[in-house]
C-alpha cells in the first residue's frame, strides 16, 4: 500500500522530476509537530516561545491529528493518486492553523474533516483492493475519524485518546500485515490477529467502562507479541545499511509497544497520573516515532520524490529517542519527576536531530541527482 517496505524487498518509487507541490502540506505536518513537542515541553515547565506555551493544552491534538494525521493523508494520496485525496491533509493541516490562531471549535472540526477524507480514500483502496492489510488500514483510519469527531463535539482528550491511540497502532499494524506476504503467517496466527484487532476495537466501543482501557492495553501487548514474531524485520535485520536501519528501528518499537500496552494493562489510563504518562508516551515515542525514523528515508521519496540515500547518522537520533524514551518511563516509575522531564527535553532534542538529519540526507541526495544529471 504505502511506499514504507521497499527496504524490505519492495521497488522504490521512482519518478523523474520532485513533487515539491506536496511540500506545503508536510511542512504544515511539521510547523504541528514542533509547535506540539514544544507545547508538551510547556507542560512539563520548561519555557518556550509564546506559541508553543499558548498552545500546552493542544499538545496532544497537534501532534496526533496535526502531525502525524497530515503526514499519513499525504502518503495514503500518494498511493491512491487521487486529487480529492489531498484534501485530507490539507484540512488536517489548516486545523492545526485553525487552533494556533485560537479558532479552536473551527480547528477540531477541520481535524475531523480531515479525517472523513483519509478514511474515505482508505475505503477507496479497500474496494479495489480487498484484503486484510487494507480492512486494518481502513479500521484505523475510522478510529482518527470517530475520535476527532467526538473532540470536536466537546469531548476531552483524555476519553478520546485511545481512538487515537488506535489510529496510529492500527496504521502501523496494518501497513507491517501487507509484508506477511513475504513471510506468511499461519491460519492460527492470522486468526490470532484478527482476535486481537477486535479485542482493541471492543475496548474502544467500551471506553467508558473501567476494564475497557485495561483490555486496549492487553490487545496492544498482545500485538507488540505478535508483530515481534511474524514481522520480516526478525530477518532483515541481519541485513546492511537502510534494510538493518528499518528492521532496527521495527524492533526497537515493537518493545515500547509491548511495554506501553503493558502498563495500560495493568494500571489503566487513568489521566494525570504517571502511568498514564508512561504509556502513553512508551506508545506515542517510543513505538510511533520510531516507526517514522526508521521509514522516512523511504516515505519522503516515494511523498516529494526525491533520493534520501542512507547514512550511518541515522542512527544518531534513533538512540537519542529511545534513551529519551527510557528516562522518561523511568522517571514516570520511580516518581522522580526530573527524570520525567529532562526525558521530555531529550525526546524533543532527538525529533530536531531527526529533521535535520533528514533534511541534510534530502539535500544530499538532490546534489548527488544533480551531479547524475549532468553527466
Amino acid at each position: 500500500m504505502d511506499a514504507d517496505t521497499a527496504a524490505d524487498g519492495r521497488r522504490p518509487t521512482r519518478s523523474r522530476r520532485p513533487a515539491w507541490e506536496r511540500l506545503p502540506l508536510l511542512i504544515l505536518g511539521f510547523v504541528a509537530l514542533f509547535v506540539g513537542a514544544g507545547a508538551g515541553l510547556a507542560r512539563m515547565g520548561w519555557t518556550m516561545p509564546t506559541l508553543a506555551a499558548g498552545a500546552a493544552a493542544l499538545h496532544g491534538p497537534l501532534m496526533v491529528c496535526g502531525f502525524f494525521g497530515v503526514v499519513i493523508a499525504v502518503e495514503r494520496a500518494v498511493a491512491i493518486r487521487r486529487a480529492w485525496a489531498y484534501a485530507g491533509p490539507l484540512l488536517a493541516g489548516l486545523g492545526s492553523l485553525g487552533l494556533l490562531l485560537g479558532a479552536g471549535t473551527a480547528g477540531a472540526w477541520l481535524y475531523a474533516g480531515g479525517s472523513v477524507v483519509l478514511l474515505a480514500a482508505s475505503l477507496d483502496v479497500l474496494r479495489r483492493q480487498r484484503s486484510g492489510f487494507m480492512l486494518v488500514i481502513a479500521l484505523a483510519a475510522a478510529c482518527w475519524c470517530v475520535g476527532s469527531v467526538l473532540w470536536a463535539l466537546g469531548e476531552p482528550v483524555y476519553r478520546v485518546v485511545g481512538w487515537w491511540l488506535a489510529f496510529l497502532v492500527l496504521t502501523i499494524a496494518g501497513e507491517r500485515l501487507e509484508l506477511s506476504r513475504f513471510m506468511p503467517p499461519s491460519p492460527v496466527a492470522s486468526r490470532v490477529f484478527g482476535a486481537i484487532v477486535a479485542l482493541l476495537l471492543a475496548s474502544l466501543l467500551a471506553w467508558s467502562q473501567p476494564w475497557a482501557p485495561h483490555a486496549a492495553g492487553a490487545a496492544q501487548l498482545a500485538l507488540a507479541v505478535w508483530l515481534l514474531r511474524q514481522d520480516i524485520a526478525r530477518r532483515t535485520v541481519r541485513q546492511r545499511g537502510l534494510t538493518r536501519f528499518v528492521a532496527v528501528c521495527l524492533l526497537a518499537g515493537y518493545f515500547w509497544l509491548a511495554l506501553g500496552g503493558a502498563v495500560s494493562a495493568v494500571a489503566g489510563l487513568e489521566p494525570g497520573g504517571t502511568a498514564y504518562d508512561a504509556a502513553l508516551h512508551a506508545l506515542t515515542l517510543g513505538f510511533v516515532f520510531s516507526m517514522v525514523f526508521g521509514h522516512a528515508p523511504i516515505i519522503f521519496p516515494a511523498v516529494l520524490r526525491v533520493p534520501v540515500p542512507y547514512h550511518p547518522g541515522f542512527y544518531s537520533p534513533l538512540v537519542l529517542l529511545h534513551l529519551a524514551v527510557a528516562l522518561r518511563v523511568a522517571g514516570d516509575a520511580t516518581g522522580f519527576y526530573a527524570w520525567t522531564r529532562w526525558g521530555g527535553m531529550l525526546a524533543a532534542l532527538a525529533l530536531l536531530a531527526f529533521v535535520l538529519n533528514t533534511a541534510a540526507a534530502v539535500l544530499r541526495g538532490v546534489r548527488a541527482s544533480g551531479r547524475a544529471g549532468r553527466r
